[in-house]
């Protein structure tokens, strides 16, 4: 377990995530959250300082040419990268705004918790740089690793099968069928970037049961 909380604290520090051996029968205690764009307000309304810098693993990996300046930490933790990383102070509506722009842009955001479970980072990450991200999206235990608060559903009688949903989903929820787009909802982890695409409305938006 403390391998499991060395890597979220570390991945906001640009720092690798340490390989973990999950047990059969051992509960895991989540660490990293998909946030959904209705959930940022009131988690950056709340913050007490909210500092801005680079995102490590784009600047370091540089698989992708997605925004860089878009990584947020919260409170202490802007306090202590604002004196040793010269990372700059924001207002949280700057912040919100930031985050509507890198949503738009396709990138999940990705809050991760201290040992108190209060919210220290928020991350906006692509699954082709990001060192948490992109695990995530790669294998079948991410329902273990990761949580999230809203779930998308999908219309296949109003879906016209343009197929942007497919293009924005970094979890591969839908896919192309034969007979159109498929959804799985087990596959989903309520970013909301499909719902925003979608030209016809045929994703809907609701908070896990």
């Amino acid at each position: 377990m403390s391998d499991s909380k060395a890597r979220a604290a570390d991945a906001p520090e640009g720092k690798n995530p340490n390989p973990l051996t999950i047990p059969v029968n051992v509960s895991i205690e989540l660490k990293e959250v998909v946030l959904a764009q209705p959930e940022m307000e009131e988690i950056l309304g709340a913050a007490r300082r909210i500092a801005v810098g680079a995102c490590y693993c784009r600047t370091e990996n540089g698989n992708c040419d997605r925004p860089k300046e878009v990584c947020l930490t919260l409170d202490a933790d802007a306090d202590r990268k604002i004196a040793e990383d010269a990372w700059q102070e924001i207002e949280a509506q700057d912040a919100l705004q930031l985050l509507e722009a890198t949503h738009r842009a396709g990138l999940v955001h990705l809050a991760f918790r201290n040992q108190a479970e209060e919210i220290t980072a928020v991350c906006s990450c692509c699954s082709c740089c990001c060192e948490a991200l992109g695990p995530l999206t790669k294998h079948t235990y991410k329902d273990g690793v990761v949580s999230s608060s809203h779930i998308a559903t999908h219309n296949e009688e109003t879906c016209v099968d343009c197929g942007l949903c497919i293009e924005r989903c970094h979890f591969d929820a839908f896919t192309r069928e034969d007979n159109g787009i498929l959804f799985d909802p087990n596959q989903c982890f309520g970013c909301g970037l499909c719902v925003s695409t979608c030209p016809v409305g045929a994703i809907g938006f609701h908070t896990r049961s």
